[in-house]
């Protein structure tokens, strides 16, 4: 499949703010890169604020394949599947260069990646949310849709504050939210319906 002018310039951009960092990137340089007018650049992405939703979009992308992965391995046990998806989204968190060069701009400097991973990081979580929330369709949880909703609110959430902020490793986080799952799924009454 052949890469979009706009998906070059994006992929173009997460290659220099990991050699260089956000400041590094100009529309400008953006163009010499790719071969293009700086103007072109502009209509196909927008401002840099725009082309750092793209960017933490594009990362996002990456996190969800992996979860949707763990998904797919572990279709009879839904806390195995949360427990393999969350160790994995971590797990790469911890190696990805355009995060870690993502993080590193954004603390204690106000840039346009900031905002995508913070104040307006509801597009985020409602992308991660509305994902989750279709994997677990085919599991069989005895809990209702307001329930189930706010769990994974709860769950992505959680997920996106370590991969800024790591506060345990991937394996302790990963468990935890295992067995927040498991003691719901366990715990909860199917006729439930009422909240």
């Amino acid at each position: 499949m052949n890469a979009t002018l706009r998906d070059r310039i994006v992929e173009a951009a997460a290659r220099r703010t990991v050699a260089q960092g956000w400041s590094g990137v100009t529309m400008g340089r953006l163009a010499d890169v790719v071969g293009v007018s700086r103007q072109t650049v502009y209509n196909e992405v927008g401002s840099k604020g725009d082309l750092a939703e793209a960017l933490v979009l594009r990362e996002l992308g990456t996190f969800l394949a992996q979860v949707e992965t763990a998904f797919v391995t572990q279709p009879d046990d839904v806390a195995a599947a949360v427990r393999d998806s969350v160790r994995s989204v971590l797990r790469y968190a911890e190696r990805s260069p355009l995060l870690r060069a993502i993080v590193s701009s954004t603390h204690g400097v106000e840039t346009d990646l900031l905002p995508p991973l913070t104040t307006s990081s509801e597009m985020l979580v409602g992308s991660a949310s509305t994902t989750v929330l279709g994997l677990l369709g085919p599991y069989d949880l005895p809990v209702s849709e307001v329930r189930l909703a706010g769990t994974v609110d709860v769950l992505v959430r959680t997920v996106l504050s370590q991969v800024l902020y790591p506060t345990q490793s991937a394996d302790e986080c990963a468990e935890h939210l295992s067995w927040m799952v498991r003691s719901i799924v366990e715990r909860a009454d199917r006729d439930d319906a009422s909240v």
